[in-house]
């Protein structure tokens, strides 16, 4: 289904975003994995997609550097000669109510979650608007929709990228590029394993279908917006929450 595309996926090296990753390259996709920690969990999602016969790539950046940003697409062009799709997953949280949140907290993660996406796409606009074709997805959250108590920072930033996702798609529909963004809801992944028994049930009792959503359960979503069967879907938000967002 994505045979000869070439995919940039920020944040790449563990959960949702390696779950993207190996699932793009199963449809054919070559991929880059874009990673700002560890280099060994980087390149345990190329394994991943290597050992099932995929194409897969390493690249170091904080997405939150314009500069660096711009190299990493430069390189990636070099490198592969086109850029297909770009998926904007990379996030971080910094949670604390808001008489207890720190300046640093609230700036870290807006610089990373918003400014993050806005430097991607900023930099691949250029090569997509001469390929006259393109698709961007950006994880925004369920948090950026409804709101959640103690995430005033991560809240802010992921209801901003659904306000980037609907300006770009109508900046750049014209030139064949869809844009859109996928909100999840509450994921299992390293950062949920973490949590009490009692959190946990708490969030699924805030969740219509009861229960968490695998990495894959996204992944799938980005894949058919990555593909020709979404060619005429831009500009939206499409939840996988569990019916949270009802």
């Amino acid at each position: 289904m994505l045979e000869n595309k070439v995919a940039l996926v920020t944040g790449a090296s563990r959960g949702i975003g390696r779950a993207i990753a190996i699932a793009l390259a199963a449809q054919g996709a070559a991929v880059v994995i874009n990673y700002n920690g560890s280099e060994e969990r980087a390149r345990e999602t190329a394994d991943a997609i290597k050992s099932r016969g995929g194409r897969a790539s390493l690249y170091r950046c904080s997405i939150g550097d314009f500069q660096a940003c711009q190299e990493m697409i430069q390189h990636v062009i070099k490198e592969y000669g086109h850029l297909d799709i770009l998926v904007n997953n990379a996030g971080i949280t910094r949670d604390s109510l808001i008489m207890k949140m720190k300046e640093e907290d609230f700036d870290a993660v807006i610089e990373t979650n918003l400014k993050g996406a806005f430097n991607t796409i900023r930099h691949v606009s250029r090569q997509m608007l001469k390929q006259r074709s393109g698709k961007i997805i950006n994880i925004s959250s369920v948090s950026g929709i409804l709101g959640n108590a103690g995430q005033a920072n991560y809240a802010a930033s992921k209801a901003g990228v659904i306000g980037l996702t609907k300006t770009m798609a109508r900046e750049l529909a014209s030139r064949g590029i869809t844009v859109n963004a996928v909100a999840p809801g509450f994921v299992a992944t390293e950062m949920t394993d973490v949590l009490s028994e009692e959190i946990k049930e708490a969030a699924c009792s805030q969740i219509p279908l009861g229960k968490f959503g695998k990495p894959e359960d996204i992944a799938e979503i980005v894949v058919f917006l990555a593909s020709e069967k979404a060619d005429y879907i831009t500009g939206q938000v499409i939840s996988v929450d569990g019916g949270m967002n009802i």
